[in-house]
């Protein structure tokens, strides 16, 4: 018998046909897709939110207002002959009609198939994987990680390269969607795509939102092709906002926690998430092991960070250095710290937001730094390199800034010729910012400033990762255009990281 491949499935969006499913009672419900998340050894979130009117201005997705019954299955094969695990969850319209299952009794290391049933429709087909064993090392794991999709400034193509990519594992690192209305935020040349709605402030304006990202199919694609882990930047609420801070805090926002409640409400409901938020407050740091090879600790530096420093922007401000200013808050500091000490991992994985690593944006004589970045909480970066030498190696990945970078991570920023401690890979942005280009006019030097940043890139796209035992191999991917569909993907350039050698070695 034929086998049906992974690309023709996911690809080519195959769905499996119904067995003995009712009369539908709903147009189809799944017009935005399936996803799964968090991986453990024995199980994974497996997760649809029903929406068979996805950009309806109520954000109830076209839905009646009663719970409704989805049933699911988790199979070893793509014909689901093999079903290991099903049952039936209750899509609620106090949650979005979102639904979230946390299987579990599941092998470890494994490939695993699901989908799921509603009102007489039966979704897509998606492809999810178990974490292995909690000794494992060997088998390897390919990990593509990416951030920054605004729907506006370009097509999702990048998702869908990276999909056919067929990793085991995706992360993104923030900046899933953006909060602004049509014609806020205008690429040169024009935004190529409209949001729908206005600024997202209320529940349904974020639910809207969400759903219109959701309707992506290149985004569909990426999301059942692997188990993704996610966590927030600041566009999921509102441009760099701090804490319970909003952007300008100069003009009255009376009702940002309320906002702030509603937007961690949505990301929620749209994510294949284990833990909800409780009002405005929502745990989302946390660990995912793979195994004894990686352990991944996704951050949070928006929550509990201190407002940014000397007004924010692109400053020359002493006021970063002041030893109490932190971006993580004192509990995630001490969980992260902790979390190096009892590392048993080859390669401790930080999965966050913004640039880590020093960089002084004025080349020559003084420094003016980013102060939405670690450069603006430069003691709380300070605590957390000295902690990499707890670990057997330290890998900080990084969205936010539109582009491509890597940089080694030094003992002493001022000190080129300082121990290397660690490296950092941060991932350019799905289409955020529009087509780029392959460098800008200022990088040059740019880098001669900074000579532990070793890679710059302007162009659209991800980073893929292979990590193994002996080495993390890191290719940048890019895209040429995003104003239209269908471009082709390129390795911009590769790197190794090679085992108890931090920093970067171009290949």
């Amino acid at each position: 018998m034929t086998r049906v491949t992974r690309r023709t499935l996911f690809i080519g969006g195959v769905a499996l046909a119904a067995v003995g499913a009712g009369s539908p009672t709903l147009s189809d419900p799944f017009t935005l897709g399936v996803a799964s998340g968090d991986p453990t050894s024995d199980g994974v979130v497996l997760w649809t939110r029903l929406a068979p009117a996805p950009l309806a201005e109520d954000g109830l997705g076209g839905m009646p207002s009663r719970p409704v019954a989805v049933s699911w299955e988790i199979a070893l094969d793509e014909r689901f002959r093999l079903v290991v695990r099903r049952g039936t969850a209750w899509a609620r319209p106090e949650s979005g009609h979102s639904v979230h299952v946390d299987v579990s009794g599941l092998l470890p290391g494994r490939e695993y198939f699901y989908r799921f049933n509603a009102e007489g429709h039966l979704s897509r087909v998606g492809r999810t994987r178990t974490a292995p064993g909690p000794w494992a090392l060997g088998g390897g794991l390919t990990m593509a990680f990416a951030s920054c999709s605004q729907f506006e400034h370009g097509y999702f193509t990048a998702y869908r390269r990276m999909a056919e990519d067929q990793p085991d594992l995706v992360l993104h690192l923030g900046d899933y969607q953006y909060e602004y209305k049509k014609d806020t935020y205008v690429v040169p040349g024009g935004n190529p795509r409209d949001h729908e709605g206005p600024e997202t402030e209320t529940l349904a304006n974020y639910r809207q939102r969400h759903a219109q990202y959701k309707t992506d199919q290149d985004l569909q694609e990426a999301h059942a092709v692997a188990p993704w882990s996610v966590v927030w930047d600041d566009h999921e609420i509102d441009n760099n906002w701090a804490d319970e801070i909003p952007e300008k805090p100069e003009i009255p926002q009376p009702n940002f926690m309320a906002r702030r409640a509603a937007a961690f409400q949505a990301y929620y409901e749209n994510m294949p998430l284990r833990r909800g938020p409780v009002g405005p407050d929502m745990q989302l740091y946390r660990r995912v092991q793979w195994g004894r090879l990686a352990t991944f600790h996704m951050l949070d530096t928006r929550q509990y960070r201190d407002d940014q420093a000397c007004g924010d922007g692109l400053k020359t401000c002493p006021e970063r250095l002041n030893p109490t200013r932190s971006i993580t808050g004192s509990e995630q500091e001490k969980w992260l710290l902790d979390g190096f000490r009892r590392s048993c991992a080859r390669w401790d994985v930080l999965g966050q937001q913004v640039f880590f690593s020093q960089v002084d944006l004025l080349p020559g004589a003084g420094e003016r730094n980013n102060m939405d970045a670690w450069d603006g909480y430069a003691a709380n970066r300070d605590r957390i390199v000295a902690g990499f030498p707890h670990v057997r190696n330290a890998v900080v990945l990084t969205g936010d800034v539109h582009a491509a970078w890597g940089a080694d991570i030094k003992a002493k920023w001022d000190d080129p010729s300082s121990r290397t401690l660690g490296t950092e890979l941060v991932s350019t942005s799905i289409t955020s910012g529009g087509d780029g280009s392959e460098e800008r006019p200022e990088t040059p030097a740019l880098l001669r400033e900074n000579p532990h940043v070793k890679y710059f890139n302007n162009r659209r796209g991800y980073v893929r990762t292979k990590f193994s035992p002996h080495e993390v191999r890191a290719d940048f991917r890019g895209l040429d255009y995003v104003s239209k569909p269908g471009a082709p993907v390129t390795t911009k350039a590769s790197f190794v990281i090679e085992d108890r050698r931090p920093g970067l070695n171009r290949v």
